[in-house]
């Protein structure tokens, strides 16, 4: 109990600082997933490591597919325009 005790803002503290130098969402949200699910784990009496990995998968998930503030994110880097750059002030017009 006491390592729970220990553990958990250890890890709450790493979740919070890999999330604040992050920029993709995939990251983020495996960061917040991986706390949440430790945090669930250790509530519940489960394996801490495995209720991490399964959060951290379902938050890496999430965060790929959500865009957080539907503005203009401009260019990847693999060199697509996101899609709620068209139309836009500097960007073409949408082509479909």
């Amino acid at each position: 109990m006491k390592t729970r005790m220990i553990a958990m803002p250890v890890m709450a503290a790493a979740a919070l600082a890999t999330a604040g130098c992050a920029e993709n969402y995939a990251v983020e949200g495996a960061a917040a997933g991986a706390a949440a699910g430790a945090a669930v784990g250790a509530v519940t009496g489960a394996d801490i490591g495995t209720a991490a990995a399964v959060g951290a998968a379902a938050g890496a998930a999430g965060g790929y597919f959500i865009d957080k503030n539907d503005g203009c994110d401009g260019y990847d880097r693999d060199g697509r325009l996101d899609d709620d750059c068209y139309g836009t002030y500097g960007y073409p017009v949408d082509p479909r």
